[in-house]
């Protein structure tokens, strides 16, 4: 009954909706992949709840050794990793893959917010704590997985902007950051730079580089207020949406759930980002807000990209939509840094619970 009682059933209710209706979608298009997404959603759903019963400062000590599993992962991934597409992003393990990438996330979160819960804002230090992560950022990065890198840099940003760095600092990061940007057109595979291309201008190639955007849009379009029906859009039944069951499956659902479905997924979404924040705004650790922030910094840069790809207003790029595109990594991580969450949320409970 105490186990019932100390959930975080805001946070599990809202993830596990979310879940739902991801493999609802991808049942409609193949039950053997549900089935396995049920199986990675029940894993990161004890992962869930286990975090969520950690008392997470207990953990810093085994940051370091994680953030040093992280990067000998990924070079493991470059030495014995499955290609796909070009990328080299998976480790085999026999009846399934695992995805080092993914699980940075979460490492790379606790990292940073460790490093900045005891430092002050620093050029120093804003410098150093680039520096620390540029390993993950790099093995990640040229395996290739643009997508991925960006959200690793999306906590960093996110975890820096609420550690006390002045206004000035901020702009002149920002001044950095846009002259950064263009040289790191450079660095870019073929493929990365076409995507960025077609984006800008689609119809000069539709057939090509710029295809997948095109066919996503007809796809959130045609699907207007109530859309056509659950397994009845022709977009992705007929395979014109390219991997509509990951990196464009808000297309799909656009296309078959209509405005009205992806209304109630966003409104999910913006529920927990809001939750995140009032939970942030009560918690006086500066560990654990910087883990909120983090959290909210990572799931906030995937809704956006991952939507913004899929209706046309961001380059295309690999980052799957939270807890409903498939894919055991992506989901079981999401699943754990929740549960980070939850752990902090259940911590400012038992405090609450001893004031009175």
């Amino acid at each position: 009954m105490k186990f019932i009682e100390s959930v975080n059933w805001p946070i599990f209710l809202v993830s596990l909706s979310l879940v739902s209706i991801g493999i609802l979608v991808i049942y409609s298009s193949s039950p053997e992949l549900a089935f396995q997404q049920f199986i990675y959603t029940i894993v990161g759903l004890i992962l869930f709840l286990f975090i969520s019963h950690l008392d997470l400062h207990s953990i810093r000590k085994l940051i370091n050794p994680l953030f040093f599993l992280t990067i000998l992962l990924l070079i493991v991934v470059l030495v014995l990793g499955v290609e796909t597409r070009g990328s080299v992003r998976w480790i085999p393990l026999g009846f399934f893959n695992i995805q080092p990438s993914e699980f940075a996330k979460p490492v790379i979160l606790l990292f940073i917010a460790s490093f900045w819960a005891k430092s002050i804002s620093s050029w120093t230090n804003i410098f150093k704590s680039l520096f620390l992560i540029s390993p993950i950022l790099f093995l990640v990065f040229i395996q290739p997985d643009l997508g991925s890198t960006l959200t690793l840099v999306s906590i960093w940003v996110g975890i820096l902007f609420v550690s006390r760095v002045s206004v000035k600092k901020i702009i002149v990061l920002i001044l950095i950051a846009a002259l950064v940007i263009p040289v790191g057109w450079t660095f870019l595979r073929d493929y990365q730079k076409q995507r960025i291309v077609g984006f800008l201008n689609p119809q000069t190639d539709p057939l090509g580089r710029g295809y997948n955007l095109i066919q996503s849009t007809i796809a959130v379009g045609s699907g207007e207020i109530l859309g056509r029906g659950l397994g009845r859009g022709t977009q992705s039944r007929l395979q014109f949406l390219p991997e509509f069951r990951t990196d464009f499956i808000f297309a799909s659902i656009a296309e078959e759930w209509g405005f009205l479905g992806c209304f109630v997924i966003l409104s999910l979404y913006m529920y927990l980002l809001v939750f995140f924040l009032r939970l942030a705004s009560q918690i006086d650790d500066n560990f654990s807000f910087l883990i909120i922030i983090g959290v909210f910094s990572m799931l906030l840069f995937q809704v956006f990209v991952n939507v913004g790809m899929n209706i046309g207003i961001v380059p295309i790029t690999g980052i799957t939509l939270p807890l409903i595109s498939y894919g055991g990594s992506s989901l079981i991580v999401t699943f754990v840094c929740l549960g980070l969450v939850a752990s902090v949320a259940k911590a400012r409970a038992r405090i609450d619970t001893e004031a009175y």
